[in-house]
Formats: structure tokens, sequence, C-alpha cells
């Protein structure tokens, strides 16, 4: 699959087969994209924890409330993304430029990890309604829990959607 081809394939999967395991091989090549993903200062100021198994079932309900996530205990494995400490070049010019790096990484590693899973035939959904506290607690982390990736494979009857975006022209702008 080619990258316009991951992009238009790739969708939020909110129907996963709960029966069908993700190989490990395909959950190390979607880590090994995660671990190549740019950041500021190449700093990667986060971490993510693999859930799997029981812990993965107890984390999906902490991203569960108000009718939201309900498929989220269907995926296999769960990846939080939690915060890590700027390291101090990319703190100072987060400081000095009063812009939120780290969010602009974890999003950058968020689209990695999502398109390597969608090279691999896997689906993912990026959450983002989740209980920090509840999720540190279950995975003993110490910081922020900013998203939870669900990766798993699709349901056979959850169909590529048609995508719903913007006319290029409202979207991009040119200036010379």
């Amino acid at each position: 699959m080619n990258f316009r081809e991951i992009a238009e394939n790739r969708q939020s999967c909110r129907a996963y087969n709960s029966e069908r395991m993700v190989e490990k091989e395909k959950l190390d090549a979607i880590l090994e994209v995660a671990r190549l993903s740019p950041s500021a200062c190449n700093g990667q100021p986060y971490h993510i924890t693999v859930c799997t198994g029981e812990v993965a079932k107890k984390v999906a309900k902490a991203t569960q409330g108000m009718g939201i996530n309900k498929f989220a205990p269907d995926a296999p494995v769960l990846l939080v993304i939690s915060e890590k400490p700027y390291v101090k070049t990319a703190a100072l010019g987060a400081k000095r430029k009063n812009n939120d790096y780290r969010s602009m990484d974890i999003g950058i590693l968020s689209a990695y990890i999502t398109c390597e899973a969608t090279a691999q035939g896997l689906g993912s959904c990026i959450l983002g309604w989740l209980d920090d506290k509840k999720i540190r607690e279950l995975c003993n982390l110490d910081g922020t829990v900013r998203l939870v990736i669900t990766i798993g494979y699709a349901k056979d009857d959850d169909k590529l959607r048609t995508k719903k975006r913007k006319d290029i022209e409202e979207l991009v702008s040119f200036v010379e």
C-alpha cells in the first residue's frame, strides 16, 4: 500500500473482531514505525504502554462514558499514550515560542501508529475521551494520559465508509 492508499483506506474502527488477536509481528511493526516518528528536537516526549488481555479490558472501560467508545473492549490491543518531560531544547522552544510541541508530537505519533496499523491490515481508533487517573493507576504511569489508540481486526461487516471532508478550496489557500 502506498501512502495515498493508506489515507484512503484508514478509518476509525468501531467494530472489532474480539476473537481475532493481533499478531506479534504486526504489533512490532507498528511500534517500530512509532519509534521512527518525528518529534521536536527528537525528544519523543511520550510513552507508549501496550495493553492486552484483562488490562486492555480495564483500560477500555476507562475510555467509556455517556455512551461513548462502547466498542473499545472488543479491541485486543490498546496503546496508551502518556506524556513524558520535554528534552531541554524542546522545553526552551516551547516556552520561548509559546507552543505546545508535546501535543504536536503526540499527534504525529498517533498518525504514524494508525497509518501503519492500516498498512498491516488492522483497524484503529484514537480515543480522547478517557479517565486519566484510572488509566494511570491501571498502567502504573506518572505522566498525563493524552490518548488511547485501539488496534485490532475489524469485523467483516465493518466496510469502508465514504469520507466526509472539506473541499480542498475551503481547506487550503495559497499566498505568494
